[in-house]
């Protein structure tokens, strides 16, 4: 009873999920970037460390997420180019005069040039992380942030994306 129980939830679930007309991010990106993607960081001269991690992170991205393939410029439709505009640490709690938990904001902007033309959209992401007495766990910590606030910044972006590419699929 339990097995033909099982059957009849795991069918309705797949009709429903298939009759709804559900089409993953993937499908809706592929509506504004083409195959092919040349991806470019800008490098901020105040944290020049992160530009690796945004670089790699955003051609796992595009395998992953928009089933692309990241080439060189020339060989491109598509295009996006990343700006790491920097973060802001606010202090939000202090111990014996000392800041022991912080905010940071993250800004980044992104230039898409793709097959409807140029366009561009910043994103701010907001972490809040604790700070440790060592200041080498500080540091680390403060990497962690801003690299926790980069990765926001690109799932953000891909929603966009994937927003915009449900928009031109339904006009």
């Amino acid at each position: 009873m339990k097995n033909v129980l099982k059957f009849w939830m795991t069918a309705s679930v797949v009709f429903l999920i298939s009759a709804c007309g559900y089409k993953p991010s993937s499908h809706m990106i592929k509506n504004v970037f083409s195959d092919t993607v040349y991806v470019e960081v800008f490098v901020d001269r105040a944290e020049p460390e992160n530009a690796p991690y945004v670089k790699d992170e955003m051609n796992r991205l595009v395998y992953t997420r928009f089933k692309g393939r990241v080439v060189s410029k020339e060989e491109a439709q598509s295009q996006i180019r990343i700006s790491y505009a920097g973060s802001t640490f606010i202090p939000l709690a202090y111990t014996d005069g000392y800041v022991t938990r912080y905010r940071a904001v993250i800004r980044v902007k992104f230039d898409m040039v793709n097959k409807q033309g140029k366009e561009s959209k910043t994103i701010t992401s907001i972490v809040e992380s604790d700070i440790q007495a060592s200041s080498l766990t500080s540091s680390a910590l403060r990497t962690e942030a801003i690299r926790t606030g980069l990765g926001k910044a690109l799932d953000e972006f891909l929603a966009y994306v994937s927003a915009k590419g449900m928009l031109k699929e339904t006009k």
